[in-house]
């Protein structure tokens, strides 16, 4: 059967599987961050040293993409997100083993497996998806990434009060056992309607071409990709993706520190943080059309700025940063990859180019977590990890700026 008779007879179980996969591919790493104090107190370690655990997986995001890039050539998409949802489950399992370290370990397979996803699952949608849908599954794909975080943060440390933080860490594995077993209902009817590879859309030139909020592999472009807007855009990415993983990773504990809320209370409140962000990436697109370019990079770098003076100064309207933090990070991600495709001259310029700003972006961005919780232990308190953050923020609003600036002259 022809690949076009593939796409009419299975998209809604395929992209069903991806968006049932996309549970899995945040949610294990911000399951932690409600229960951390349980964590520090329970191990015997500081705050930097927990903050080791959202660092694992991230700076994995960024060690681990040309392998995910290879997986997916050599063995296929259906594959590989495969790999990503039993990988998740392993490390979900191994993090659960007694001890620090192996909570530790568990991360980084977490992490490493998360990054394979992260690359196909825009493939597969791209794939699967009618071209007028594929902005919409996308979308929807993004928000189910975003819904992942949201329904952990939420309920993670009621889980935790009733049957142990261990347990509570475990018991979202059950999501990946759906997400397996969709897949492997997926992968199933694939193999009986397309029995051979020659039939099965090409893997190559799908993941060579891919942009977007993901890690990507650069398709060997021979184009000058390092240039000053390039820089420019890597630092803004590092720079939002540290404040994004630094709040992800401490707002429970800065709640119940400094509001003086439970811990139910606390991961409730920073659930926000996750939750309205399935609707903030819609904000830079609205504005990108009605407004003159410069306005949404303006307005995203002005509401990070916010989002974390707020916190530093007003931390009793916690849940008001918390909407505009939303706003602030899902809308960031949005116009940094919508500047790359804009300054590209080629497929190939922006998957190098997407490549080299997340690669270096996310060893930037996994210091965030620790660094805060350096500065924590330090000084004993919130105020400067928060001022620190402020900094973070200004510099991320100063670099996406000079990139728009940048862009506009060509």
């Amino acid at each position: 059967m022809s690949s076009s008779a593939v796409r009419r007879s299975l998209p809604w179980l395929a992209l069903a599987g991806v968006m049932v996969a996309a549970l899995s591919m945040r949610s294990p790493i911000v399951a932690p961050t409600p229960v951390m104090s349980r964590i520090t107190a329970d191990f015997g370690i500081d705050a930097g040293t927990a903050g080791l655990l959202t660092t694992a997986p991230v700076l994995m995001f960024a060690l681990m993409t040309p392998v995910a890039a290879l997986v997916i050539r050599r063995r296929g998409a259906e594959f590989a997100l495969m790999t990503t949802l039993v990988g998740v489950l392993i490390g979900t399992f191994v993090r659960g083993l007694p001890g620090f370290g192996w909570m530790l370990v568990g991360m980084i397979i977490i992490g490493g497996s998360i990054t394979i996803g992260n690359v196909v699952a825009p493939v597969i949608i791209r794939r699967e998806a009618p071209p007028a849908r594929v902005a919409t599954m996308t979308a929807a794909y993004t928000a189910m990434l975003n819904v992942g975080s949201l329904i952990t943060s939420l309920a993670t440390a009621p889980l935790a009060s009733a049957i142990g933080w261990q347990w509570a860490l475990m018991a979202w594995s059950g999501l990946t056992v759906i997400g397996i077993l969709l897949w492997s209902a997926h992968m199933a009817r694939r193999r009986a309607i397309v029995p051979s590879a020659a039939d099965a859309l090409p893997e190559r030139d799908a993941v060579a071409t891919i942009t977007g909020p993901t890690p990507v592999v650069g398709a060997g472009s021979r184009q000058r990709v390092l240039r000053p807007i390039t820089v420019l855009l890597m630092l803004a990415f590092g720079c939002q993706s540290a404040a994004y993983y630094a709040l992800t990773t401490w707002l429970p504990t800065i709640g119940a520190d400094r509001l003086g809320l439970d811990a139910n209370a606390a991961g409730a409140m920073s659930s926000v943080f996750q939750g309205v962000a399935i609707i903030g990436a819609f904000l830079v697109p609205v504005l990108a059309r009605y407004t003159p370019p410069l306005v949404p990079v303006i307005v995203v770098g002005a509401t990070w700025v916010t989002t974390t003076l707020g916190l530093a100064v007003a931390p009793e309207l916690m849940l008001l940063w918390m909407c505009v933090g939303a706003v602030a990070q899902a809308g960031g991600f949005v116009a940094i990859f919508a500047m790359m495709v804009q300054i590209s001259r080629s497929d190939a310029e922006a998957a190098g180019m997407s490549a080299l700003v997340q690669g270096v972006g996310y060893v930037i961005s996994s210091l965030g977590a620790p660094l805060t919780g350096l500065l924590y232990d330090l000084s004993g308190g919130w105020t400067l990890p928060l001022w620190s953050l402020v900094g973070v923020t200004v510099a991320y609003a100063i670099m996406l700026i000079g990139a728009a600036l940048t862009a506009r002259r060509g």
